[in-house]
């Protein structure tokens, strides 16, 4: 995720008043509290903060079509800038980088043993743990992802922007582009919430099973888990961009998800369950060879490579015969890629192809130089398997 800001901290750049919607400037300020108050209906409204700042109050135009529209607009921007209400800046950053509006929060036991800290990047860590597991469900439904689809999950995070406010963290998502990733979180963690009912009430785990078609995965069992730890209870909100619209099937109701330490046994039963069900993967696949290792020159070796396709891997560690390193290594020295067939194991989260066979080198396809370039600007894929 984009670098985060903290609550008091003003956004890098304020919205350009000329481009503000004074209906999403409403909704906006409802949301958060701001009362409505006096003023002709038809032309403007008064809004005043939720803590009765003194001296505080915006004059917000019903619509686009007056002449002082741009002029109250720009008012009303500089008047939240100067804001000591803390929901002020999250107005402004919502203006600013308008997106749907998932909101964490963690309650914590009283005098907890883990410090503030700690308690923060925990926050961090199941907020983007939830958020990559949405945007890889949206792609396709699997029990267990490991490092498959990392790539576009990766891409839809640098596209967040992220707000910490003590036991809170606000993330705003990219809408309409960035949606079916949201959606498909949303329903995922409440297929979740039922199954995590179902399975302390009647005691059997096949609901986490079928929940995966919802969506649920072990990525995001496990982002619940972190999220929940060491808390009394744990909350999502989501709130959805007024200038898109609310996306078909959510209708008007309003977006509560609660999970709490009691989940924790059945959280973690599900994590178990969920990795052990996603099969091996048969694949074809064509890489650059980026990495050879072996202790005896004429036994087998260990290869590291960079996949252009044929997996939803950025890099694959297999173990070659003699005759297929040596064929590698000739790859590697001519720049050349080579195509392998193989299996694609859970173990190790799908960075590990086995019984490779069919090894042969290969030309350059369109394109395929570019990608590579690329992916090695991306640097090492954190936890890849090491040669």
């Amino acid at each position: 995720m984009t670098p985060s800001y903290e609550s008091g901290e003003p956004p890098r750049a304020l919205p350009d008043p000329a481009a503000v919607d004074p209906a999403v400037l409403a909704t906006l300020l409802a949301r958060h509290g701001w009362v409505r108050r006096g003023g002709p209906a038809a032309r403007y409204g008064r809004w005043t903060p939720p803590d009765g700042e003194p001296g505080t109050s915006l004059l917000v135009p019903a619509g686009e079509g007056f002449d002082d529209a741009v002029e109250l607009l720009a008012d009303a921007v500089t008047a939240l800038s100067r804001s000591r209400t803390p929901s002020a800046r999250s107005i402004l950053l919502a203006l600013a980088v308008p997106g749907d509006e998932l909101r964490w929060r963690r309650e914590a036991p009283g005098p907890a043993e883990a410090t503030p800290w700690d308690d923060a990047e925990r926050l961090r860590q199941a907020a983007r743990g939830m958020l990559a597991a949405g945007a890889k469900a949206a792609r396709t439904r699997a029990a267990y992802f490991g490092a498959r689809l990392d790539g576009p999950a990766g891409d839809f995070l640098d596209r967040v922007l992220v707000v910490e406010q003590g036991a809170a963290l606000t993330a705003y998502t990219p809408a309409p582009e960035g949606r079916a990733a949201v959606t498909t979180l949303v329903r995922a963690l409440e297929a979740l919430r039922d199954a995590v009912d179902y399975r302390r009430v009647s005691g059997g785990p096949e609901a986490f099973e079928n929940a995966v078609q919802a969506g649920v995965s072990r990525e995001l069992v496990q982002s619940v888990e972190e999220l929940v730890r060491g808390t009394t209870a744990a909350r999502l909100t989501v709130a959805w961009s007024p200038a898109a619209g609310t996306p078909g099937g959510f209708g008007d109701r309003r977006v509560v998800l609660d999970f709490s330490p009691g989940d924790l046994p059945a959280l973690t039963e599900a994590a178990e369950l969920l990795e052990r069900i996603e099969p091996a993967v048969a694949v074809t696949v064509v890489g650059v060879v980026t990495r050879l290792k072996r202790a005896d020159p004429a036994g087998p070796g260990s290869v590291r490579l960079r996949v252009l396709g044929g997996a939803e891997v950025r890099e694959l560690k297999l173990r070659l015969p003699d005759p297929d390193y040596r064929l590698a290594a000739e790859a590697h020295l001519a720049g050349l890629p080579v195509r392998v067939s193989g299996r694609l194991e859970r173990h190790g989260g799908f960075r590990r192809l086995t019984r490779p066979h069919g090894l042969e080198l290969c030309g350059w396809e369109e394109g395929d130089r570019e990608r590579l370039l690329k992916a090695l600007g991306e640097g090492p894929e954190e936890g890849g398997a090491g040669a």
